[in-house]
C-alpha cells in the first residue's frame, strides 16, 4: 500500500508539471518572438524546429527563464512577467488582470482582457474561455479592403492528463476590389472552393499569408477558421486527435518543409519527450485534395428535371510524417524525418506506424502495380548557436531523391529545396534583432505527375509559398523598446522562374533543364510594422507597405512540352492578385483580441 501511495503521489506531482498539453497557436507571433529571443541570447535552451509548442512546454520555458532572470534586461523581465501571467493556469496560479472580478483562488472574470478563468482547489480541472474579435482595414490608391472576424476559444485541462480545446473564428471580407477578379466568381467543382488571395483557381497567389478555403459568396469572401482537439498526456509525451497548423523546420519568414500556412487539417498526433535532449513527433493527417473523383458522387434531385445532378466529391488524400529532434549539446539542435502522401480509398495501416521509413513501405505496398508509387519525402533541419546572441540555421527538403542525380556527370537535378538563415539578437543594442533568410527550390519540387499526390492541401503548397523553381530572400530589422511593443522593418524579394508541369513521360528532360534560368515573376516588398500588445492577446497593429509585382514574357521556340509559356500579364495574373499588381503603397490598421 505504501508503494502504491508513493507512486500515486509521484504521478500527481509530475503530471502537475506538464499541465495543459494544448498547442499555442502559430498566430501568437509575439510570444514565439520572445522565446526565440531568449533562446538566441543563450538564456534558455530549447529546440525551435518543431512548432507549435504546447502550453506546458511554454510554461516550462518561462520558468527556466525566470530562474535566470539576472541575465535578462529590464524589457525582457517585463515581457517575462507578462507571459508568466498569461500562462498562470499552467503554473497552478490564477490570472491577474487590471479590471476583474475574482475570488483570487479558483476563478477570475476579466474585463480589460476579456476572459473567464477557473481552476479547482485541487488543480484537477482548469478552464479558460475567451472571445475573439477584430477588424483590419487595408487601403491604397486603388481602394480599401475591410476584414472582420469574431468567435471564441475554449481550453480545458482534466485530471492533469487530458487536454481539450477548441477555437472558431468567422471571417468576412468587403471592398470594391473584392470582386470576381479578386475572388473568382465561378465555383470550380474540380478544384474546390475559391482560393485565398488569388485570381487563379489553379494556383494561389505567391504571398506568405495563412491560407483559407472560402465559401461561395457574391461579395468579397467569407470563411471560418477552426482549431481544436483532445490530447492524452503524461510526463513522457502525448497522443491526440486535433485540427491544427504545424510548422517543421527552422525559419522566420516561411519554412520550406511545413510552413503551417495552409488551412489546418485534422490529424492523429504523437509526441514523445522521454528526456531533455530528444523529442519525437509523428502525425497522420487527412488532407484536402481538391481533385475530383469521377467515381464518387451524390445524386441530387432538382425541380422540373428528370435527371439528377451528380455532385462529385474529392479524392481521399492522406499524409504520414515523423520528425526526430536531438539536442545533444546546449547550442546545437538537429532534426530529421520523412513523410509520405498517399491517396487510397481508406487509411493504409502501414502508414500508422510512427517510426518507419515510408519510402520502403511504399515500395512494399505498390510493387508490381502499373501506377506510380506514392509521393515520399525526406527532410532535415539544423540550428547552431556558436555564440550567445547568434543563431545559424538551415533546412533541407528532398522530394523523391535519387543519389545518382548528385553525380556531376548526371544532367538531372534532384527536386530539392534548401533554406539558410541567421538571427542576430540583443547585441550591441538590447531589444534589437537582425534576421536574414535565403531559400531556393528546384524544378519539380513539391509536385507530382499525379495531382492528388502533390505537396499541398486545399490547393495550398504546404512547404515554402513560392513553390518549385523559385528563390526567396528575406531580411528583417526589429526593435523592442518596451514591453509589448514591436517595431519592424522587413524586405522580401520573391522570384519565380520557368514554370513546368510534372509530365511523367519527360520528367527526366524537365529536371535536366537549368533551374533559376529565366524569371517569369518577381515581387519586391518593403514593410514597416508596429504591433502593440496592450493586454494578453489584445493587439493594435499599424502597417505600411510598398510592393512592386511584375511578370515577364517567356515565349520560347525550343520549350519542352512541360513548360508553361505565357506573356508578362499571364504570369502576373497567375501569381498575384489585382490589388497588389504593379507598384503599390498600402497602409493598414487593425485592432483585435484573441488569436
Amino acid at each position: 500500500m505504501k508503494s502504491k501511495s508513493l507512486i500515486l503521489i509521484l504521478l500527481f506531482c509530475v503530471s502537475n508539471l506538464f499541465a495543459q498539453n494544448i498547442p499555442v497557436s502559430l498566430s501568437y507571433t509575439r510570444l514565439y518572438d520572445f522565446l526565440d529571443e531568449i533562446i538566441t541570447d543563450g538564456i534558455i535552451n530549447h529546440q525551435t524546429a518543431v512548432r507549435p509548442y504546447t502550453r506546458s512546454q511554454v510554461a516550462g520555458m518561462l520558468e527556466e527563464a525566470h530562474k535566470a532572470d539576472t541575465l535578462l534586461n529590464k524589457r525582457q523581465c517585463d515581457d517575462l512577467a507578462f507571459f508568466m501571467n498569461e500562462f498562470a493556469l499552467e503554473r497552478d496560479t490564477m490570472v491577474n488582470n487590471y479590471v476583474q472580478y475574482t475570488d483570487h483562488r479558483t476563478f477570475s472574470l476579466s474585463l480589460a482582457d476579456p476572459q473567464f478563468s477557473y481552476r479547482s482547489n485541487n488543480n484537477q480541472f482548469k478552464m479558460r474561455i475567451r472571445p475573439i474579435l477584430g477588424a483590419n482595414v487595408t487601403a491604397s490608391k486603388k481602394g480599401a479592403i475591410l476584414q472582420r472576424w469574431w468567435g471564441a476559444e475554449l481550453q480545458m485541462d482534466i485530471a492533469n492528463h487530458v487536454s481539450v480545446w477548441g477555437s472558431l473564428r468567422d471571417n468576412s471580407w468587403n471592398g470594391d476590389w473584392l470582386s470576381d477578379e479578386f475572388f473568382p466568381g465561378a465555383y470550380d467543382k474540380i478544384r474546390g472552393a475559391k482560393i485565398h488571395y488569388g485570381n487563379s483557381l489553379h494556383a494561389p497567389a505567391l504571398r506568405n499569408m495563412p491560407g483559407v478555403q472560402y465559401k461561395e459568396a457574391n461579395y468579397g469572401g467569407d470563411f471560418s477558421d477552426s482549431r481544436g482537439g483532445i490530447n492524452l498526456y503524461s510526463w513522457w509525451g502525448s497522443i491526440g486527435i486535433q485540427r491544427e497548423n504545424i510548422r517543421w523546420g527552422d525559419a522566420y519568414n516561411s519554412s520550406n518543409i511545413l510552413s503551417g500556412r495552409n488551412p489546418a487539417v485534422p490529424m492523429i498526433t504523437l509526441q514523445l519527450t522521454p528526456c531533455k535532449w530528444f523529442q519525437f513527433d509523428y502525425f497522420h493527417a487527412w488532407l484536402v485534395s481538391n481533385v475530383l473523383d469521377s467515381t464518387y458522387y451524390y445524386l441530387e434531385n432538382t425541380a422540373g428535371s428528370e435527371v439528377a445532378i451528380k455532385n462529385y466529391r474529392p479524392y481521399n488524400k492522406f499524409m504520414a510524417a515523423n520528425m526526430f529532434t536531438f539536442t545533444p549539446i546546449k547550442y546545437v539542435s538537429f532534426s530529421f524525418g520523412n513523410s509520405v502522401i498517399y491517396a487510397e480509398k481508406t487509411i493504409q495501416a502501414a502508414y500508422l506506424i510512427p517510426i518507419a521509413f515510408y519510402k520502403s513501405l511504399d515500395h512494399l505496398l505498390t510493387k508490381g502495380l502499373r501506377t506510380q508509387n506514392q509521393n515520399s519525402q525526406v527532410f532535415a533541419s539544423l540550428s547552431v548557436r556558436p555564440v550567445d546572441h547568434l543563431q545559424l540555421y538551415g533546412t533541407f527538403y528532398f522530394d523523391e531523391v535519387k543519389f545518382a542525380r548528385f553525380k556531376k556527370s548526371n544532367p538531372q537535378n534532384n527536386p530539392i529545396s534548401y533554406l539558410v538563415g541567421f538571427n542576430w539578437s540583443g547585441w550591441p543594442l538590447k531589444g534589437l534583432s537582425i534576421k536574414g533568410e535565403f531559400m531556393r527550390s528546384y524544378i519539380a519540387c513539391y509536385t507530382h505527375s499525379i495531382d492528388v499526390l502533390d505537396w499541398s492541401s486545399n490547393s495550398y503548397n504546404m512547404g515554402h509559398y513560392m513553390g518549385d523553381n523559385a528563390q526567396s530572400i528575406y531580411a528583417e530589422l526589429a526593435y523592442r523598446p518596451v514591453r509589448g511593443l514591436l517595431l519592424k522593418c522587413s524586405y522580401t524579394n520573391d522570384m519565380k522562374y520557368n514554370s513546368y508541369s510534372y509530365l511523367r513521360d519527360n520528367i527526366g528532360e524537365t529536371i535536366s533543364e537549368k533551374p533559376f534560368d529565366y524569371c517569369i515573376y518577381r515581387n519586391d516588398e518593403i514593410r514597416l510594422d508596429g504591433v502593440y500588445e496592450a493586454h494578453s492577446n489584445m493587439y493594435l497593429t499599424l502597417s505600411f507597405g510598398y510592393n512592386n509585382a511584375r511578370g515577364f514574357d517567356n515565349i520560347k521556340t525550343d520549350a519542352l512540352p512541360s513548360e508553361d509559356l505565357g506573356n508578362s500579364q499571364y504570369y502576373l495574373d497567375k501569381f498575384c492578385p489585382l490589388f497588389y499588381q504593379g507598384k503599390n503603397f498600402t497602409a493598414s490598421i487593425a485592432f483585435s483580441f484573441g488569436f
